[in-house]
């Protein structure tokens, strides 16, 4: 899609769902975006009942709604990247997949949102299975662990070698570029993995971070994702944009331990630069 040309600041569209305690969704997306020097957007999708410690409840905004809000800001911004997270239902799957077809937005990057980090279940089945048919019209699809599981069909990978192939199935199969994350691998892996093609020819790289030993990583996902797309505007490629991120994505993990918000999987210090 769009290329690296210059633009100030990044215009960024978020697609989410609401954490009403702060550390997911689109109030994460809005402060990742932020932290990378762009402008967010955002479209809500549904209303969580949740905190650190869990998810209680999930409401769904109608897609009639979700798209008269997306059809609202694209008539009137231009659109530099969209980071798409929480969908919940199918519905709303199909829905967006055709607002992309039909706005073809620039730098896509869709976080495969299925279960929180707290563990309540954040998509339907329906929906976790129409995730698969999204990818291929998205730039990026940044899967954890289970999550490009469900998006290959294939078991739940236990170590980095699983992983890469796993994410080079997801690649060949939609077209799209996979960011595979290991924060969740149990074997100590500090790598995250990266396919993607170019001129016809497929690279998988593997991505060294610093693996901070925490027990608050409420919103990890959201937070990668959307500063990802931010990232991506003006970059090179999303090797490049990762580079710009990772850096900032380990300090907001680490900064995290000292943010005492909440009484379980508390959220990352996503500001923590200002902090030190």
């Amino acid at each position: 899609m769009a290329g690296s040309e210059y633009v100030r600041v990044p215009r960024v569209l978020c697609i989410a769902g609401t954490d009403p305690s702060g550390g997911a969704g689109l109030l994460a997306d809005v402060k990742s975006v932020a932290a990378m020097g762009g402008y967010a957007m955002g479209v809500v999708t549904a209303v969580t009942v949740q905190n650190t410690r869990g998810v209680t409840g999930v409401h769904a905004v109608p897609v009639d709604t979700v798209l008269a809000q997306l059809d609202a800001v694209a008539d009137d911004v231009r659109i530099d990247a969209v980071k798409i997270g929480m969908l919940g239902e199918a519905s709303l799957v199909e829905a967006v997949g055709d607002w992309l077809q039909r706005r073809r937005p620039p730098h896509i990057v869709l976080d495969p949102v299925m279960v929180a980090t707290t563990g309540g279940r954040l998509a339907t089945e329906d929906a976790s299975r129409m995730l698969r048919d999204l990818v291929p019209f998205v730039d990026l699809v940044t899967p954890n662990v289970p999550e490009l599981a469900v998006l290959c069909g294939e078991p739940t990978a236990t170590h980095l070698e699983m992983i890469v192939g796993q994410a080079e199935l997801v690649h060949e199969q939609t077209g799209s570029a996979v960011l595979a994350t290991t924060g969740d691998l149990e074997d100590g892996s500090s790598e995250d993995v990266l396919v993607e093609s170019e001129g016809g020819w497929r690279t998988t790289r593997r991505l060294p971070y610093l693996r901070v030993d925490t027990p608050h990583t409420h919103g990890t996902g959201c937070s990668l994702s959307s500063a990802l797309a931010t990232a991506r505007v003006g970059a090179e490629d999303w090797r490049a944009a990762y580079r710009r991120v990772r850096p900032w994505l380990d300090g907001a993990l680490q900064g995290g331990l000292s943010l005492e918000v909440g009484q379980g999987s508390g959220p990352l210090d996503h500001t923590w630069f200002l902090h030190r």
